[in-house]
This record gives structure tokens, sequence and C-alpha cells, in this order.
């Protein structure tokens, strides 16, 4: 177990390239095996995620080889339907793997995923869009049995603009016979980088970035080369910490387009950037102010499915609202645990009230001081990582390896910006 100990209190400088987006890699490792051809992936992330998917797919006998942020998989020797269930239970995205294997053998045995401990996470919107193409389902224990004579093409509205459900359904759809309709699907841009890799790969996707997609079905889909877009949650947390530790701070390569609602919620805290060329620049003269609403009402920053705020930034977000002049009102909608972290930054003097399991009041600013922490999710886990570069003294953030899994070589990329931090093997 690793751990890291950092001296807070001072300000950062330099430039810093995000990594790819690893909500996008973890599903075109899945999408990889409707291919009997090698698929190159670019830019992906060695991150914690990342690697147990590879493991994962290698115990289905794919062959993979990874190494400078280049992946190829080649899925042409498939040995089996049915995952590991242990590495299963470790990520989320493992439950992706539906869709290719039953396009592959006709049947496929998925254990119940694993991932972040956010809150119920069901997989209703997986089952009821393989049910629409033809897919038996019931479920058997701790895992599902899903069968297929084959894929059918279907009219598919999803009861949720669930990420991972529109995922499930578009790799399946890809490869049913007919016309599918898509409605409902979620737009987020690990979701486009998707469709176009599977378009890359002879899929025939209509409507990317849209809520209604339309996929013509092919009866096979070949190899290709793809490269990954920069992970957009990444920058919205370089972003913040930027802001929070006072910080000049440059992120290249970071596809401003994609910040828009980032920049509209971060704007109710004061936060400017500039934007040159494909670089973000933040400067450390921000005014840190939570700007009133035209009525004198409380601000509010809450979460959407895109193009709205992203979920994954609420925690940054709160951190870095401690740190501004003025009240804000959080609210998490989306998950159930997204909030539970914030005793950690009360216990570091954050004026912070919980109001129920979805909102929070932030008032500030408030010096935190550095204290023993956990990590207890990816973002969550990075919020409070900018949290102890913000405080005053020494803080112990434990159980990194949540951290590992969302943010490659986090320490030794925020060391080249001057940040005091290190890694402690325990």
């Amino acid at each position: 177990m690793s751990y890291f100990k950092i001296n807070g209190g001072r300000p950062l400088n330099g430039r810093i390239r995000p990594m790819g987006n690893k909500n996008a890699a973890l599903p075109l490792l899945a999408a990889a095996l409707l291919a009997r051809q090698c698929v190159v992936l670019r830019n992906v992330p060695n991150i914690g995620d990342v690697r147990t998917k590879l493991r994962l797919l290698k115990s289905l006998g794919v062959m993979v080889e990874f190494a400078d942020h280049v992946c190829r998989i080649d899925a042409s020797a498939l040995t089996t339907s049915r995952p590991d269930p242990l590495l299963s239970a470790q990520i989320r995205t493992s439950v992706l793997l539906a869709a290719p294997l039953l396009a592959r053998f006709g049947s496929a045995e998925i254990a119940r995923p694993g991932g972040d401990r956010i809150g119920r996470r069901n997989l209703d919107t997986h089952l009821l869009a393989l049910r629409s193409l033809g897919v038996d389902v019931s479920a058997v224990g701790d895992s599902y049995q899903l069968q297929t004579t084959r894929l059918r093409a279907a009219d598919i509205f999803l009861d949720e603009m669930s990420v991972t459900g529109t995922e499930q359904a578009v790799l399946a759809a890809v490869v049913a016979d007919g016309v599918s309709h898509i409605h409902q699907a979620a737009t987020e841009p690990h979701v486009q980088d998707v469709c176009r890799c599977l378009n890359a790969m002879g899929a025939r996707i209509e409507g990317i970035g849209t809520h209604s997609l339309t996929i013509s079905g092919v009866a096979e889909l070949h190899g290709t080369d793809f490269t990954l877009s920069p992970d957009y949650m990444e920058v919205g947390s370089l972003i913040a910490l930027a802001a929070a530790t006072h910080s000049n701070l440059t992120i290249e390569q970071a596809e401003p387009a994609n910040q828009r609602i980032t920049q509209v919620a971060f704007g109710r805290l004061g936060v400017r950037w500039s934007v040159e060329g494909d670089d973000i620049v933040v400067a450390d003269t921000q005014q840190m102010a939570v700007q009133s609403e035209f009525d004198g009402a409380t601000p509010k920053i809450d979460d959407l499915p895109w193009p709205g705020f992203p979920p994954d930034l609420i925690s940054i977000a709160v951190v870095l609202a401690t740190q501004c002049r003025g009240s804000l009102l959080v609210q998490q909608r989306m998950f159930d645990r997204r909030l539970v972290f914030v005793d950690r930054l009360i216990e570091m003097g954050a004026g912070i009230v919980q109001c129920d399991p979805h909102r929070v009041v932030v008032m500030g600013p408030r010096q935190l001081r550095g204290i023993d922490l956990s990590s207890p999710d990816i973002r969550a886990g990075m919020a409070l990582v900018i949290a102890a570069l913000a405080a005053d003294g020494e803080s112990t953030i434990r159980n990194v390896e949540q951290i590992d899994r969302g943010y490659e070589r986090l320490e030794v990329r925020l060391q080249a910006l001057g940040a005091d931090i290190v890694r402690v093997e325990d």
C-alpha cells in the first residue's frame, strides 16, 4: 500500500499535459473484441483501471501489447465468453464486455462489476437495451447469464442517459441485423470517441454527439488505429488545482471546447482562464469570489448529463469553493454517495454544512490545515490532493491506489510543477 505525503501552501508553476480519456479507453478496450484484426489505440493512460482491463482481456485469450501509451489488441483468438469474476469486480466497465462477447459467441456470463462506491449503480439500462436487441437475460447469483441466437436491430429509448448503458447498446447494435435507433443516448466526449473509433472499424453510426443515434448493423468490424482525446475531467481538475493554489499553469492540448460548462460553473466562483490555441492558461490572479445571482439568491453548482456539469467534477468544485469568498450550494443529483467525502474537508477546517446526502453549502474562504486523510474514490481522491496542496502544513493521503485508478503518475507530474508531494511505500 502507498500513501502521499504533501506539504501544502506553495504555488505551482509550469506546463502540464492531460492524459488520454480513461472513460474512452476502457470501453474501447472492450470494443476491440468485436474485430478479428489488430486494433491500435493511442494516448491510452497507464492507470490502474486500464491495467486491470488489460488483465481481464488476457484472461479471455486476447493478445495485448501496451507500451508508451500505445495499446495493441488482437482478439482473433478469443477463447472464452466468461470474464474473470475477480477482475470484473474491480472495475465498472467490465460489464461492457457483454455485447462483444455476445457478438462473438452468442452467450456471455458477466459478473457484477466493481468501480467507485458512490451509491447504487444498477445495470438495468444495459440489460434492457440488450434484451431489446434480442438477448435473453437472467440473473444467477452474482452474475448475469446472457444468450442470443442473433443480435437484432431495435428502436430503443434508454430509461436514463447512462454513459455505459449507451455504450453497451452501441456495441451490440453495430453488429446487429438491421437499423437500430437509440434515443436518450449519452453524449459525453468519451461516448463520442467510442462511436468515432467504431466507425473507423467499419461501423455505421450516425448522430454522434446527439441524443439520438442511428446505427446500421454490419456483419463484422475490422482493425483500426485510433487516438484517444485528452481526459476533459483531468483538465477540469487541473484548472481547479491552479486556482485553489494560486498558481500559474498552462494545460497543453486541453481541447478547450470541452470545458465550456466548466467555464460556466467555475466562473460562478470567480475563476477565469485564457485559451491559446489548444492550450488553457490559468493565471495566479484569480478573483476567487462567489458571483451573486441577479436576484441575490445563493449561487449553485449541480451536475447534469452532458453537456451539463460532469458529476466527476463535483468533488473538485467543492474543494475549489472552500477557497473562494462567499457561499455556494453544491448539489449532486446523479449518485448517492459522491459527497460523503466532505467530512474530511470539514476536519481540514473547511466551512461546509452538509444538508443531506445530495447537497452541501460551502462558505469560504477558509484556510485548510494538513491532516491524515484517506481517498474514498478516484475523483474525491484528486479533490483531497488539491485540498492538501492548498492547505497549511503536512497532509497524508492514504489509499492512493484509488487515485492511481484514474490519474497516471500524479505525484511525478505535480512535482514537475513544484509541488511538495512524495509517494511513500508502506
